[in-house]
Protein backbone atom coordinates (compact mmCIF):
# COMPACT_ATOMS: atom_id res chain seq x y z
CA UNK A 1 0.00 0.00 0.00
CA UNK A 2 1.64 3.48 -1.16
CA UNK A 3 1.68 6.06 1.49
CA UNK A 4 -0.12 9.12 1.20
CA UNK A 5 3.22 10.96 0.11
CA UNK A 6 3.86 8.73 -2.56
CA UNK A 7 0.43 9.08 -3.88
CA UNK A 8 0.67 12.60 -3.86
CA UNK A 9 3.91 12.27 -5.89
CA UNK A 10 2.34 9.87 -8.50
CA UNK A 11 -1.06 12.00 -9.04
CA UNK A 12 0.73 15.15 -9.10
CA UNK A 13 3.56 13.30 -12.08
CA UNK A 14 0.50 12.02 -13.57
CA UNK A 15 -1.64 15.35 -13.80
CA UNK A 16 1.67 17.30 -15.07
CA UNK A 17 1.56 14.47 -17.98
CA UNK A 18 -1.51 14.90 -18.84
CA UNK A 19 -1.34 18.69 -19.05
CA UNK A 20 1.58 18.13 -20.81
CA UNK A 21 3.87 19.92 -17.77
CA UNK A 22 6.36 17.15 -17.30
CA UNK A 23 9.11 19.58 -16.93
CA UNK A 24 7.35 21.57 -14.29
CA UNK A 25 8.88 21.00 -11.03
CA UNK A 26 6.24 21.27 -7.95
CA UNK A 27 7.12 21.75 -4.38
CA UNK A 28 4.20 19.98 -2.93
CA UNK A 29 4.80 20.55 0.45
CA UNK A 30 4.87 24.56 0.03
CA UNK A 31 1.87 24.22 -2.23
CA UNK A 32 -0.04 22.08 0.68
CA UNK A 33 1.58 24.74 3.14
CA UNK A 34 -0.16 27.38 1.78
CA UNK A 35 -3.76 25.39 1.00
CA UNK A 36 -3.26 24.78 4.73
CA UNK A 37 -2.43 28.77 5.52
CA UNK A 38 -5.64 29.71 3.76
CA UNK A 39 -8.08 27.48 5.39
CA UNK A 40 -6.98 27.95 8.88
CA UNK A 41 -6.86 31.67 7.91
CA UNK A 42 -9.78 32.39 6.09
CA UNK A 43 -12.06 29.28 5.64
CA UNK A 44 -11.64 25.75 4.47
CA UNK A 45 -12.45 25.69 0.93
CA UNK A 46 -10.19 29.34 0.34
CA UNK A 47 -7.14 26.47 -0.02
CA UNK A 48 -7.59 25.43 -3.45
CA UNK A 49 -9.17 28.42 -4.19
CA UNK A 50 -5.54 30.33 -3.17
CA UNK A 51 -3.40 27.89 -4.77
CA UNK A 52 -5.38 28.00 -8.48
CA UNK A 53 -5.39 31.62 -7.96
CA UNK A 54 -1.25 31.82 -6.99
CA UNK A 55 -0.87 28.81 -9.52
CA UNK A 56 -2.50 31.21 -12.46
CA UNK A 57 -0.79 34.47 -11.39
CA UNK A 58 2.56 32.42 -11.27
CA UNK A 59 1.67 31.06 -15.22
CA UNK A 60 0.88 34.40 -16.44
CA UNK A 61 3.83 35.92 -15.10
CA UNK A 62 6.22 33.40 -16.20
CA UNK A 63 4.71 33.13 -19.54
CA UNK A 64 4.87 36.75 -20.14
CA UNK A 65 8.57 36.64 -19.56
CA UNK A 66 8.40 38.77 -16.48
CA UNK A 67 9.79 36.03 -14.12
CA UNK A 68 11.51 32.22 -14.62
CA UNK A 69 8.39 29.61 -13.87
CA UNK A 70 10.50 29.06 -10.14
CA UNK A 71 10.58 33.05 -9.34
CA UNK A 72 6.56 33.66 -10.60
CA UNK A 73 5.50 30.74 -8.36
CA UNK A 74 7.16 31.22 -5.14
CA UNK A 75 6.19 35.38 -5.53
CA UNK A 76 2.81 34.26 -6.12
CA UNK A 77 2.80 31.66 -3.50
CA UNK A 78 4.46 34.42 -0.99
CA UNK A 79 2.03 36.93 -1.66
CA UNK A 80 -0.52 34.78 -1.66
CA UNK A 81 0.58 33.54 2.09
CA UNK A 82 1.16 36.64 3.51
CA UNK A 83 -2.21 38.12 2.34
CA UNK A 84 -3.98 35.36 3.93
CA UNK A 85 -2.26 35.76 7.37
CA UNK A 86 -2.96 39.89 7.43
CA UNK A 87 -6.71 38.10 6.17
CA UNK A 88 -6.80 36.61 9.44
CA UNK A 89 -5.81 39.44 11.37
CA UNK A 90 -7.64 42.12 10.17
CA UNK A 91 -10.98 39.69 11.18
CA UNK A 92 -10.01 38.44 14.12
CA UNK A 93 -12.33 39.60 16.88
CA UNK A 94 -10.59 42.87 18.36
CA UNK A 95 -8.89 43.87 14.90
Amino acid sequence: MKSQDETLDDWCRALLQALELEDVQIDIDEVLGLAGVAAHSIVRPAAPLTTFIAGFAAGLASGSGQATDSVSMQAAMEVARKLAKEYAAAEAPGA
